[in-house]
């Protein structure tokens, strides 16, 4: 019995030590994740708490943090094994912000001014009546709704995940769809497409003359080192050669900034210059949000900041939904916290679309448009200034020249200017072997003749 005893007592001692060298250090992170996972989407669009842990949260070890909600204060807590509880708060104007002990929540705070333009005439894209049927000779729609319905998973099947699917072509809504519990008005966490509304930002800066991107960015910082020669340019194309590491399946620098950091800008900005900028790129939500801090510091209060992003673009093509949160500094997490719905994310691929027109008023210049879709020097025809491209082929059926944002999970804004098309995909599943995105914009392309 003794021996028995100290075998089992150096099992659990090899247990602990296993547990504590491998996951407790990631216990901050799985319950940061869950915590404002559950603040956003039960807050900004109402998913009960158990159809958030179901669908957004069923993560490998995100699924291991209990979580709970405080209808009256306005926050959720998550913990995992009752340890590294973490708690993210709601702000109505602002979103759910990750919080951690030395936050103030008593601290009064500014929230964006917002122009809603909610047009009784016009319908959608530009406006958001509802639209009339449109029926286009040339497209197959029984071909288009098979595509459409392919998209999505059968007899409550979790292979594909996918949310919801808008089709726009020559400005008309023809193909709409949403998984049981969604529907046109929920708001949808775009993840990494966020990064395309900061470039858009600056888009629109650089129409105004404010800026240049090809000049040395505008951080003090790197005056007296050899960062200095990074352009603003340089950032837009993930190509700066600043350290960073972007592996969500570990502990990484971008696990880190989304789920640790006060001022994520500043995690990328502290980073030293690994390559000389222009010869090596590298995939970076750090740098997205160092785009955001540059931007904030265009800016003479933080009032202005908040409102620009939704006067110069946002609000600007209608897309009344949209909230992009902030960090615990009052920074935008341009990288990856943006929620619309949608609609709202078919507006804004309808935009650069229309080379920067909307409706008529020139928002962003056609050549920054163009800018955006060139491939960036080393990235192989994949990437522009924040902007995915298929380029290099990477999508062997769709036209080379679509463009497009993509989230984390599978969420897509595709522009296809050959196809005069706009697809949206939002989901909670990647690629093979859970989403052909190959196959289903194929699908899709084809249902349309010439």
């Amino acid at each position: 019995m003794k021996k028995f005893l100290k075998v089992l007592l150096l099992v659990l001692v090899l247990a602990f030590l296993y547990f504590g060298f491998t996951t407790y250090p990631k216990l901050d992170l799985i319950s940061g994740f869950s915590a404002k996972s559950v603040a956003s989407g039960h807050f900004m669009d109402h998913r009960s708490l158990d159809l958030i842990q179901k669908t957004d949260n069923d993560i490998n070890l995100i699924d291991r943090a209990k979580n709970s909600i405080d209808e009256k204060g306005k926050f959720a807590t998550a913990s995992v094994y009752g340890f590294k509880e973490r708690k993210a708060i709601y702000r109505e104007g602002l979103g759910a912000i990750l919080i951690n002990d030395d936050f103030d929540v008593s601290k009064p705070y500014l929230v964006p001014n917002r122009r809603i333009y909610k047009s009784k005439i016009l319908p959608f894209p530009y406006g958001n009546v509802d639209p009339a049927d449109t029926v286009f000779a040339n497209i197959d729609y029984l071909k288009l709704k098979n595509a459409v319905e392919n998209a999505f998973d059968k007899n409550g099947g979790k292979k594909k995940r996918t949310r919801a699917i808008v089709v726009l072509y020559k400005d008309k809504l023809i193909a709409e769809k949403y998984d049981t519990g969604f529907n046109k008005d929920s708001k949808i966490l775009g993840w990494s497409m966020t990064k395309s509304i900061t470039s858009s930002a600056f888009g629109v800066l650089a129409k105004q003359g404010k800026i240049d991107i090809y000049k040395p960015a505008p951080v003090a910082e790197w005056k007296n080192d050899e960062r200095k020669i990074i352009t603003l340019n340089d950032l837009l194309h993930m190509n700066s050669g600043l350290e960073w590491e972007e592996n969500y399946s570990t502990i990484c620098d971008a696990t880190k900034m989304l789920f640790q950091a006060e001022d994520m800008g500043k995690v990328q900005l502290d980073k030293p210059a690994q390559f000389k900028p222009n010869t090596h790129w590298n995939y970076s939500s750090g740098t997205t949000n160092l785009l955001s801090l540059i931007l904030r510091r265009q800016f003479k209060t933080q009032q202005e900041y908040l409102d620009f992003w939704y006067s110069a673009v946002i609000d600007k093509i209608g897309m009344n939904s949209m909230i992009v949160e902030q960090d615990m500094s009052g920074t935008f997490v341009g990288s990856s916290y943006g929620w619309a719905t949608p609609r709202d994310w078919s507006k804004f691929g309808l935009l650069y679309l229309r080379k920067g027109n909307w409706n008529g008023e020139q928002i962003l210049d056609e050549s920054w448009v163009k800018y955006t879709a060139t491939p960036t020097n080393t990235s192989e025809g994949k990437y522009g200034a924040q902007f995915w491209l298929n380029a290099g082929g990477k999508f062997p059926d769709v036209p080379r020249d679509m463009y497009y944002c993509s989230g984390y999970q599978g969420q897509m804004v595709a522009i296809i200017p050959s196809k005069d098309m706009v697809i949206v995909r939002m989901g909670v599943r990647e690629e093979e072997p859970g989403f052909d995105f190959n196959g289903f914009l194929k699908e899709v392309i084809a249902s349309v003749g010439k």
